[in-house]
Formats: structure tokens, C-alpha cells, sequence
């Protein structure tokens, strides 16, 4: 897979106001929860192929939305992303590598101090320029971690049996970043 025409190399920025880093996981084995990051910031550093570009993020905890305040203080808390401890989430890509139509984003994602590499799913969604000149690329992924692999161990057995968090995770990734200025 060759990089498309109207993508050009250099260092593209996210436009986090566009953008959604979000995840779900199973509550209580009867429903999901959906909570996103509002603050962070990526490079996308184009180069001359997917071999040669690389993914630099970073996400802070401490800006976990789930839209419900007793929620999120939890989550937030020591029991789970212990936001004073450790303020940001990291990934920092290995490789991207052609899959068919897609992409896979190959990096060591950090949570919680805890590193581990993960394949993020990913999809071109394509360039446009918007009206203010500025040239934005889409890009949408997907990925599933197991939270106990970084050391999010909290949970509580229910009543009727099974655990009310469960472990598997699934990471959302909306993404739009700028291209750099000509």
C-alpha cells in the first residue's frame, strides 16, 4: 500500500477538536460503558512510506469524560488511571504495515506505567481541505486490550455471579489531523 498523492510527508498535528478517543467496556455483563479523553495530542510524521511514518500520542487521564461525575472521579482515582501518579497515557509507534485496504499501527501503548505493544486496526478515511486552507486527513481505528495487562485490576463480584467491569476493553479512535504548513 503506497501513501496517497495528496498526503504529504512531514509532520501532520491532531486537530483534537475534531477528533474522539474514546473506549467501551462491559458493565456489570448486561451493558457498556463508553468514556472519552478530551485532551491529548498526536504527530503523525509522514515519510516517504508507511515503513518510514510514525504515530507519537499522548492522552491525559485526568480529561476522562464519561458523563457521569461519581464515575469518573472513580475512574480517575487510584483504582484505576490514579491520574495524579500517572497524568498521561502514551503510544509511540514501532511500524504501520498495509492490511488489504487498511493499516495496521503497530506501537507500545502506556497505561498506568505499564507498557505493552498493541496493533491498532486502522482506516485512511481520506484528505479534504476545510475552508479555512487547511489540508486534514481522517483516520479511524480500533483496537482490544485486556485492562488487567496494565494494571487496572479493580473490579467487584456481583451478586449473580460475574464481575461488574469486565476486562476486555475496546479503544475507539476518531482521528483528524493537519498537515503541515507549506
Amino acid at each position: 500500500m503506497t501513501l496517497p498523492a495528496n498526503v504529504t510527508t512531514g509532520v501532520w498535528t491532531l486537530d483534537n477538536s475534531h477528533s474522539e478517543i474514546s473506549f467501551t467496556v462491559r458493565h456489570a455483563g448486561i451493558s457498556k460503558v463508553r468514556g472519552v479523553f478530551k485532551d491529548a495530542e498526536a504527530t503523525l510524521e509522514v515519510g516517504e512510506s508507511l515503513a518510514s511514518s510514525k504515530v507519537n500520542a499522548k492522552i491525559r487521564t485526568a480529561s476522562f469524560d464519561s458523563g457521569d461525575p461519581n464515575r469518573d472521579a472513580h475512574v480517575k482515582g487510584e483504582d484505576f488511571f490514579d491520574v495524579e501518579k500517572y497524568p498521561e497515557i502514551t503510544f509511540v509507534s514501532r511500524h504501520i504495515r498495509a492490511n488489504g485496504e487498511s493499516f495496521d499501527l503497530v506501537g507500545d501503548l502506556t497505561i498506568k506505567g505499564v507498557t505493552k505493544e498493541v496493533t491498532i486496526e486502522t482506516e485512511f478515511n481520506g484528505v479534504a481541505v476545510d475552508p479555512f486552507g487547511n489540508t486534514r486527513a481522517g483516520i479511524s481505528g480500533e483496537t482490544t486490550i485486556s485492562r488487567k495487562d496494565f494494571g487496572l485490576t479493580w473490579n467487584a463480584v456481583l451478586e449473580a455471579g460475574g464481575v461488574l467491569v469486565s476486562d476486555k476493553v475496546v479503544i475507539n479512535l476518531e482521528l483528524a489531523f493537519i498537515a503541515p504548513s507549506a
